[in-house]
């Protein structure tokens, strides 16, 4: 194994950094408190994105309201709940279970935290029509 021109051999030197600084071990530094809300905005956006992904409703402003979202936070996982819109017709269950995947991945993704429950709510069902802006 080859070392930089320049840097210590392996096993030489000062000893990690944190030990160097002075810094106490990480048990002892403290946590990361993310709360409820932000944890609850990060799972709106991906739930936006997954109902534009699997629900085919495209993201733009002119389309269905936003989906929303809240969040519930007890050391070191999530309970998350989502309200959304969705085309008409469509496999609810399949795309409600998809959606419920994506969301859950990526917050945890983001956050670090364990997601232990997504449930989520259909606000409405939206057609064709109603995606376009005309209502019949």
């Amino acid at each position: 194994m080859r070392t930089r021109p320049g840097s210590p051999p392996l096993g030489e030197g000062p000893g990690p950094p944190a030990r160097a600084a002075g810094l106490p071990p990480p048990a002892e530094r403290g946590a990361t408190v993310i709360p409820d809300r932000v944890v609850a905005r990060i799972a709106a956006q991906a739930a936006r994105t997954a109902q534009s992904r699997r629900a085919a409703i495209p993201p733009d402003r002119s389309g269905p309201a936003a989906p929303s979202a809240s969040a519930t936070v007890r050391t070191g996982s999530v309970r998350l709940h989502l309200t959304m819109d969705l085309p008409y017709p469509t496999d609810i269950p399949h795309v409600c279970e998809r959606i419920q995947c994506d969301v859950a991945e990526r917050v945890a993704q983001l956050t670090g935290l364990q997601v232990g429950e997504v449930t989520l709510t259909v606000r409405r069902l939206v057609t064709a029509a109603a995606n376009r802006g005309r209502v019949r």
